[in-house]
């Protein structure tokens, strides 16, 4: 796979910047229930650092584009961001506002629970905007997700998708009222979970099948290409030429948290050097797949030399 061509192919994250408090456990406490933590980390979370992170650590140039508080933790994560090779200059300091915060809980069997707290994510606003525009040209590719508001999700996408620019949409979360409807046609790819795909579509998918027939709803949305993520059963890939299934990687999954960020990263940076849908797919899959083997959010992202191992040692 050849190294990435960053500066014709522009790389940037629109997004969310958390600093992430996870405690591991046994189980998952029952309602009214106590439980002590077997360990406890702190370190940088948050969809579009996790995203960020993914891109660097593959190898390729990316742009953090979004907003850290006023308070100590705004510090660490701008050191934090730096160390893992993403610069500071996108980030903004929002005065008054605190930097975001996510609890997690992973347990025994690697799932994991996640209460987040936006603080200065949700104060993304069109001056945020205004900062993307300039960034964006036909061959940029920008990643989003829903951790920051609606209004300025929507008002990036119309940016993006007037300078023709590609936009990788992470629905997650999905709000409690859905999605706009104009933004599965401003979206040039999705690629929901099967949670996600449910409160989408209405259906839950399990199997390839039910994959596929979730993936023609969004279409039906105005959605052009739609990646569904089943997590440990593999992931479908969908656009106007046809369908594909990428199988699981067969690897021993601990914590899956940020495995879908490490996904959308992978999958930016092999779109980047213009693969087709179907082997961008397979490797986001395997950099996704590689980051359930290790514990943390950033931190879980695998390096380019790990993925072409796995790509090599587990082929199609």
């Amino acid at each position: 796979m050849p190294r990435p061509k960053s500066k014709n192919h522009p790389l940037v994250v629109f997004g969310s910047i958390n600093i992430d408090m996870v405690a591991r456990l046994h189980h998952f406490p029952a309602p009214g229930e106590t439980l002590h933590a077997q360990g406890t980390d702190l370190g940088l979370g948050g969809k579009g650092a996790n995203q960020a992170v993914a891109v660097a650590r593959l190898g390729a140039e990316v742009l953090l584009m979004g907003r850290t508080g006023d308070d100590m933790f705004a510090d660490y994560a701008a050191t934090s961001l730096r160390r893992r090779g993403v610069g500071p200059d996108g980030l903004f300091r929002s005065p008054g506002d605190t930097t975001g915060l996510a609890m997690i809980c992973t347990d025994s069997a690697g799932e994991n629970t996640i209460v987040v707290a936006g603080g200065a994510n949700l104060a993304m606003d069109g001056d945020d905007v205004a900062r993307l525009v300039p960034l964006l040209t036909p061959g940029a590719i920008v990643l989003m997700q829903c951790e920051i508001p609606m209004d300025t999700i929507l008002a990036a996408a119309r940016r993006v998708d007037a300078a023709g620019a590609t936009l990788i949409l992470d629905p997650a979360p999905v709000p409690d009222a859905g999605l706009p409807d104009e933004l599965f046609r401003l979206a040039t790819l999705m690629t929901p979970n099967e949670t996600e795909t449910e409160r989408l579509t209405g259906l839950r998918p399990h199997d390839p099948d039910s994959a596929r027939q979730a993936a023609g709803r969004l279409h039906q949305k105005g959605l052009r290409r739609a990646i569904i993520k089943l997590g440990a059963r593999g992931v479908l890939y969908s656009d106007e030429s046809g369908h594909g299934f990428i199988p699981p990687f067969h690897v021993t999954a601990i914590d899956s948290v940020a495995a879908g960020d490490c996904f959308n990263g992978g999958l930016a940076v092999a779109l980047s050097q213009g693969l087709d849908l179907a082997r961008a797919t397979r490797f986001a899959a395997a950099c996704g797949a590689l980051a359930t083997t290790r514990k943390g959010a950033a931190d879980a992202a695998p390096t380019r030399e790990e993925v072409e191992g796995l790509l090599s040692a587990q082929p199609r």
